[in-house]
């Protein structure tokens, strides 16, 4: 009655095994550790780099305790692991690796920032044991507070449609006398009613973002002016915030920052925070480090060369470098920026086979694109990629031909690696619009261990208090819940690991309400088999019948909770939706031990008893007893 087949002791024994193998990487620990990351597109973290780090540390007679050069699908990174209490050889690390790495300290080549990594052992890591991620509140870290310009937001829109105006009327042929912008309003000057007019009609038809207004003639003879509509603005709001998060996320994932919480805060303000990173000063740069695409035309004529020759700028002209550091001077006006491109993949060229970076344009791009290379046959077309505000000539082809449907494809003696980096960067984007950090906050390691070790006592201490508890009530019964509570919280953390969850205070309570809610199941359990005995039902048939009959009852209470559970995780965000993960994951693991684990037990101890007369499940007071005794 009470045994289960060997194949479902197998089972369980397997999962628990699971469940302890994933949990053992959390008891590890971290170490003080410094990171090294690419600081440029054009630079690879490769092993040529690994062998020069462990040559620094070693002259510099620093010892770490491991280094591990870890390849990733976007990004390469290099950690130097040193032991818990070896935070001053940290910082000594870092200050020697990052002048012996990075001579150009305004445009650095890597960012050498200081981190925090797990002590898991490698066959642990092997089969991909790895520990939970700790939020802000209990790893430590940096909290960002930025706030957008909308101002400016709305101003590069209004400019991108002045440019897109005057564009569109000169392919109409639609004379004008001049637009100028005042604002977020364009005004287009016409020296007839006529083209006026066909202007205006024009542009209702082409630009539905615009509220077009006609002045009266006696104040603005011939004058169309072009206000953005407030629907317009609420978008270009919206999208400026939309993608300066999508920049950052991509910008910060790359860099390999575990778990960043990235989040808009109100209308106009987005909330960073970077779990273990320690350095500020390089958090602000991994926040800054976005990269931009500018296309303009070359100025090779020979009085500009000339005054290049004798060191000056001609007026209206710009020098930038090559990546060979050939100067080279670039019209001011920009034809195309980042904004216009859709796609960046790295690729190889068709007949030369040289790797290449393939972009794909807009529909708008495409077509200024098409105009500028069939205006500009024979001339040579740049190419610059703007980092940390500095821009460099990737390439400057000269143009054979007219180049239609928006495909586009930059070459200029680059690797593969360098490749893959550039259309890595601008598939990162530009932000959108400026940002200001209005608010930021060094939270300390030391704080983070206070919070895991007051979180880890409380539950402990409520846990202790707890077994004790059902072992005197319940005796065998409650030691039997006692082990099963252990291996609920067991594989509720096995899971966290195994799904990489990121834990934070809230998540702690989750556990601690997910220790209160198995004990209620077990209890619920307990206390059925109680009273299946005072009805005189023999030991085998009340333990079967107790768990038979509480099982609907646990699985009724646990359902309701976890609907709740499962409206805090579709309606929550941020520590709410930490709650409700931990919460639905360990009312699954309370149902799995309390009811299958916990059997599995009580019928390894009473059920092969074939004349069970007596089970410890504490004392069992029955009314009939009760009252012969009085009658008595």
């Amino acid at each position: 009655m009470n045994r289960y087949p060997l194949w479902k002791y197998i089972v369980i024994v397997v999962a628990l095994l699971i469940g302890i193998v994933y949990t053992l990487p959390n008891f590890y620990g971290e170490s003080p550790a410094v990171q090294i990351s690419s600081g440029k597109a054009t630079v690879k973290v490769t092993e040529q780099t690994l062998s020069r780090v462990e040559d620094l540390l070693k002259n510099a007679d620093l010892h770490p305790n491991g280094i591990f050069y870890e390849q990733g699908a976007q990004q390469n990174t290099i950690r130097v692991r040193f032991d818990t209490t070896e935070a001053e050889k940290q910082l000594q690390a870092r200050e020697v690796l990052e002048k012996a790495l990075n001579p150009d300290h305004e445009n650095p080549a890597y960012i050498v920032a200081l981190n925090l990594v797990p002590n898991t052992p490698r066959w642990l890591l092997s089969i991909n044991a790895l520990p939970m991620y700790l939020g802000l509140d209990l790893r430590g870290g940096v909290h960002f507070l930025l706030q957008v310009d909308m101002k400016a937001a709305i101003d590069k829109r209004a400019e991108a449609t002045l440019s897109d105006l005057r564009t569109q009327l000169r392919d109409n042929r639609i004379r004008h006398k001049g637009l100028t912008r005042v604002g977020n309003t364009i005004e287009i000057n016409f020296a007839s009613e006529e083209e006026r007019g066909r202007a205006n009609d024009l542009l209702r038809n082409t630009q539905p973002d615009l509220v077009l207004t006609l002045p009266d003639a006696s104040a603005a003879p011939y004058v169309i002016r072009a206000d953005l509509s407030e629907k317009a603005i609420q978008n270009v709001q919206a999208y400026s915030l939309k993608q300066n998060i999508s920049t950052l996320h991509n910008r910060i994932n790359e860099l390999g920052v575990a778990e960043p919480v990235i989040a808009q805060q109100g209308a106009d303000r987005i909330v960073v925070q970077l779990p273990g990173v320690q350095d500020t000063a390089k958090a602000k740069d991994i926040l800054g480090r976005t990269a931009t695409l500018e296309v303009r035309l070359v100025d090779d004529s020979p009085e500009a060369l000339t005054q290049l020759s004798q060191g000056n700028v001609p007026f209206g002209d710009e020098k930038f470098f090559d990546r060979e550091g050939t100067p080279l001077l670039v019209k001011r006006r920009v034809i195309l920026t980042g904004e216009n491109l859709n796609d960046a993949q790295p690729g190889f060229d068709s007949q030369t086979q040289e790797p290449t970076v393939n972009l794909e344009l807009d529909a708008r791009g495409a077509r200024i694109f098409k105009d500028v290379t069939r205006d500009n046959v024979g001339k040579r077309i740049a190419i610059i990629l703007f980092e940390k505000g500095k821009g460099e000539v990737v390439t400057a082809p000269v143009v054979r031909q007219e180049i239609g449907g928006g495909r586009v494809q930059i070459s200029g003696r680059m690797t593969a690696a360098e490749a893959t980096d550039t259309a890595l960067l601008l598939r990162a984007g530009s932000l959108a619009a400026p940002m200001e950090i209005v608010e930021e906050r060094l939270i300390g390691p030391s704080l983070g261990e206070a919070n895991i070790e007051a979180g880890f006592k409380s539950t402990l201490y409520g846990f202790v208090v707890i077994a004790v508890f059902m072992a005197l009530y319940y005796q065998v019964f409650g030691v039997v819940s006692a082990i099963a509570l252990i291996c609920n919280v067991m594989m509720l953390i096995a899971l966290l690991s195994m799904l990489q969850a990121t834990l934070t205070l809230p998540g702690i309570a989750a556990i601690a309400l997910t220790l209160g809610m198995a004990v209620d199941s077990n209890v619920l359990i307990n206390e059925r088999i109680r009273e299946e005995l005072r009805a005189g039902r023999l030991p085998q048939t009340a333990i079967f019948e107790g768990y038979d009959r509480a099982f609907a009852t646990i699985i009724d209470s646990n359902l309701t909770s976890l609907i709740a559970g499962l409206a805090l995780l579709i309606f929550g965000s941020g520590p709410v939706r930490g709650f409700a993960v931990v919460h639905c994951l360990g009312i699954m693991t309370s149902i799995f031990t309390s009811v299958v684990v916990a059997r599995a037990m009580t019928n390894l101890i009473y059920g092969r008893q074939k004349k069970l007369t007596k089970i410890h499940i504490g004392q069992i007071w029955r009314p009939d007893a009760d009252t012969n005794s009085k009658r008595k």
